[in-house]
This record gives C-alpha cells, structure tokens and sequence, in this order.
C-alpha cells in the first residue's frame, strides 16, 4: 500500500495557505507600513535639524539663519511662493548655500550634522508636491524658526493613533510643525505662507 497525499488534501492545503497568506498581508498593509516607516524618518529629520540649527544658534556669536521661507522637496514644479528648489546634491550642504541658509559648518566643535535632509518619499507629483519639508524664519523676530513636514501613514496623521500634526503645537492640524515658533499661518494648495510674526 502506497502512503502519500492525495491531489484533494493538496488542493485543500494550498487552499488554507493562500487563505492565511492573505489575511496577513491584509493585517499587517505593507503599503501603510512603509509609509509609517518614512513618516518616522520625517519626525527624526526635523528633531535633528531642530536640535542642531538651536545648537547654531547658541554657539555662534552672531547667529544668521536666514529670512526667508525655504522648502525642499524631491520633485518640485509649480510652487513659486515657497522658492522651491530642485532636488541636487548642493541643496543638502550645511556650508549655508543648501536649502538651509545656515552654516552648519562653522559650529565650534565641528557640524552636528552631516548634510540636509531629503524627504524620503521620492515618488512626489510633478507640478503637486504632496512631501516636503520646509524652513521658516520669522521677519520681525530674531532666531526664530519652523521646521514643516506633511505625513503620509493614517497612523501619524491627524487622526491615526500615533497623530502629530494636530499635537505638535502647531498651528495647521493636517502638518507636522515643530521650532522656536509656529509661524504658518494658512495653506493655499502647494503655497505655504510665511506670516512674518
């Protein structure tokens, strides 16, 4: 007498693996998770740059972090309000002519930071950057500043379970804002207004 499977009980085992396989991928949305995992690396840039442009600021006699609004985004057409600036490697330098007008480089000590961060999420429509991060600078008060970031999961949106847009302080729930200050004020499309407070 043979002993083996039949094709019955093969069919109906590959039938339960295909069942559990997809349940999984529906639990655990691979899609979601990579977008959370970007929106933490977001949340980690901006802390970094946060902490090392107040770094600058207290260690430089006279400390010059621009004034004017920057933004950097990988893919960026059609929002001449914030003087975009196309993705190169000279938009990440910390010498003051990259997409932070502040020189990283002349810190006692040397630089708290390697380069300026990118948005890690490359895939942003032309012409409609949906990601980005952006450097505000206040015109009337001295040292003053805001990092922005707009979140992509459901997890760390205004309204997810981990939400920071709307605890952060900030004054736009649906962005991630953090700095000395929070100055913007308003958005209007891709344009986000400096209010020069």
């Amino acid at each position: 007498m043979k002993k083996g499977f039949t094709l019955l009980e093969l069919l109906i085992v590959i039938g339960i693996l295909a069942i559990l396989s997809t349940t999984m991928i529906i639990v655990i949305n691979p899609a979601e998770m990579l977008k959370k995992a970007r929106d933490s690396q977001r949340i980690s840039d901006l802390s970094t740059l946060k902490t090392a442009i107040s770094y600058y600021i207290t260690d430089a006699a006279v400390p010059s972090i621009g004034a004017t609004t920057q933004c950097f985004s990988s893919n960026v057409t059609g929002c001449t309000c914030l003087n975009l600036t196309a993705s190169t490697s000279t938009t990440q330098v910390i010498d003051g002519t990259g997409w932070i007008p502040i020189v990283f480089t002349g810190v006692t000590g040397g630089s708290p930071i390697a380069n300026l961060p990118q948005d890690p999420n490359a895939s942003t429509l032309t012409g409609n950057p949906s990601r980005y991060y952006v450097y505000l600078t206040s015109s009337t008060t001295t040292n003053t500043f805001t990092l922005v970031a707009n979140m992509e999961s459901i997890y760390y949106s205004n309204g997810g379970t981990g939400n920071v847009e709307s605890t952060d302080g900030g004054n736009i729930d649906t962005l991630y804002e953090v700095g000395t200050t929070q100055i913007l004020t308003a958005t209007s499309n891709n344009c986000l207004p400096n209010t020069g407070t």
